[in-house]
């Protein structure tokens, strides 16, 4: 039977109202503990909305496991550090952002004895941010999950965390899991939606002889750990060529002077789209340096055509840049950098 009805977060379209049971809070709830250790000792520290799957996941594993959770109202780098070294605070959940702020503002002493582990979802990360936690011992376990399987349903464990930065991991306790002919990531669990609330056309575009379509395309390496390369919606098409936004991301955040940066795709009357880029500049860089760089680093067409200076990026609830809005609102592309 259907216990909750949790909306998507609308970043590649309209939000969908995603039915829940709870056999599939009770499996994502029993896989995560199984691979994390957790117990009822622990305290997870939950600074993401619980009116997303990120935050309720946490309040249905405090329920089955009967462990402490600690809410936040919100996220508060500055009051989140100071519980991570004061309090009993074990594990906490975070989306790339969230981290990188925390990073900023890491404390010299660490945190306290009682942390295991950062929880990372909400999308792919720049393989730097993670070395910068393996410099300073911080764990951090990437998963991939969504609203439709009640959170993560592959992770990587803490003896894998260090050797396989990048990957999301491996599938959780009773997932099954198998790639498409165009690398979609395909998933067959128990903790996966019985179907969207009155959207029969929906559901049977994402439900295939029992397997759930995610939307996100990936590659196995030869371990059999998961990578991502973007969402399906996500990639750009420019002259039949295919190019995922966080492949050209992840190369410009090792150009110094680049904080942070969003690529996207925008109509092209002669290569169908091309990619821009919104970037958040440390130092002042001009078109020509970012351009020339992309050269070097990039195949020619990956290479964003104009890059836009912004101070922030529209966001979800549960900090997911939203690059549809970096494209549509006009304010977003008014500092052409020169």
């Amino acid at each position: 039977e259907v216990t909750t009805i949790m909306y998507t977060s609308g970043t590649t379209g309209k939000p969908k109202g995603v039915q829940q049971s709870f056999k599939n809070h009770f499996y994502s709830a029993i896989s995560s503990a199984l691979n994390l250790g957790l117990t009822d000792k622990d305290n997870w520290l939950c600074a993401v909305p619980i009116f997303h799957i990120s935050g309720l996941s946490i309040i249905m594993r405090g329920l089955i496991y009967g462990m402490t959770v600690t809410l936040m109202d919100k996220f508060d780098a500055e009051k989140v550090t100071f519980l991570l070294r004061e309090s009993s605070v074990s594990t906490m959940s975070v989306v790339p952002t969230m981290l990188q702020q925390l990073l900023e503002i890491f404390p010299q002493e660490g945190y306290n004895s009682n942390f295991r582990c950062f929880l990372l979802g909400g999308g792919p990360i720049d393989k730097v941010t993670l070395e910068q936690c393996q410099q300073r011992n911080i764990p951090v376990i990437q998963s991939y999950g969504m609203t439709e399987t009640a959170s993560q349903v592959i992770a990587l464990n803490f003896e894998d965390a260090g050797n396989k930065i990048g990957s999301v991991g491996k599938p959780l306790f009773s997932v099954e899991l198998k790639l498409a002919h165009d690398g979609e990531v395909l998933l067959k669990a128990p903790n996966i939606t019985p179907g969207y609330l009155n959207n029969p056309e929906k559901n049977q575009e994402v439900f295939e002889n029992g397997w759930f379509k995610t939307g996100d395309i990936g590659y196995l390496d030869e371990d059999g750990f998961l990578y991502l390369k973007g969402r399906k919606g996500d990639m750009i098409i420019s002259g039949g060529e295919n190019i995922f936004p966080h492949e050209v991301e992840e190369s410009y955040l090792k150009l110094t002077g680049v904080k942070d940066i969003v690529v996207a795709g925008i109509t092209d009357k002669k290569w169908g789209q091309v990619p821009v880029a919104f970037v958040i500049l440390e130092r002042k860089l001009s078109q020509q340096e970012l351009i020339s760089y992309g050269r070097e680093h990039l195949a020619h067409y990956k290479v964003p055509v104009r890059f836009y200076q912004v101070m922030s990026y529209p966001q979800t609830a549960s900090g997911k840049v939203k690059r549809r809005e970096l494209i549509q609102i006009k304010e977003y592309q008014k500092n052409l950098i020169k």
